[in-house]
């Protein structure tokens, strides 16, 4: 059965980075899930590659259809914005093995759905201060950056990925992306070794 790898951490520990390295990877192979959102689309981001965008009533036609598994809201500097995973075609193929972004929080509800036997935690950590650094490196290549959102974020990942929290959720092994080269091979092996 295919498992479904939930890559997850803190805000610019480098996880789009890592991500899209892994489905690059050929000898992995996975199916790639993309997440809902009603945020704003970013500069440079496009529709169904990120995320799949939509606003607050396409969110509530689809919980109200049944099909969200998990769904975060987050009160933001620019208003509420929902982050959420459906459960339509990118998860009902269980003969491969995808790969998708989440949250702590994202990863209990999708064990909840899914049970713990589908699901395999990838948790990417990375110093708070080079995390600060990448964040606002970012924002300032935005044509309209966005410095308080990215502050909120910063501090509320303190919150979500408590040492307490982590534990709870099982997730024992963990990869520091102080050098990307080094950690992208640490997951890989982990990955090949979790699918097989």
């Amino acid at each position: 059965m295919g498992k479904i790898i939930c890559l997850m951490g803190k805000s610019s520990a480098g996880k789009d980075t890592i991500y899209k390295r892994l489905l690059e990877d050929r000898e992995l192979n996975l199916l790639k899930v993309v997440p809902y959102t009603t945020r704003p689309i970013r500069e440079g981001e496009r529709e169904g590659v990120e995320y799949f965008y939509t606003d607050e009533e396409g969110f509530r036609q689809l919980k109200n259809q049944g099909r969200v598994i998990e769904d975060r809201a987050y009160h933001t500097y620019h208003g509420l914005w929902r982050y959420f995973t459906v459960d339509d075609a990118q998860l009902q193929d269980r003969k491969k093995s995808c790969l998708m972004i989440g949250t702590l929080e994202a990863y209990q509800k999708l064990q909840n759905h899914f049970g713990t036997g589908r699901l395999l935690p990838v948790l990417v950590e990375l110093e708070d201060g080079l995390r600060l650094q990448r964040a606002l490196s970012r924002e300032l290549s935005q044509e309209h950056p966005r410095y308080e959102e990215m502050c909120r974020r910063f501090l509320a990942d303190s919150e979500d990925y408590t040492e307490e929290k982590i534990a709870r959720a099982g997730i024992a092994r963990r990869f520091v992306n102080d050098d990307l080269e080094r950690c992208l091979g640490e997951i890989k092996g982990y990955i090949s070794e979790g699918i097989s």
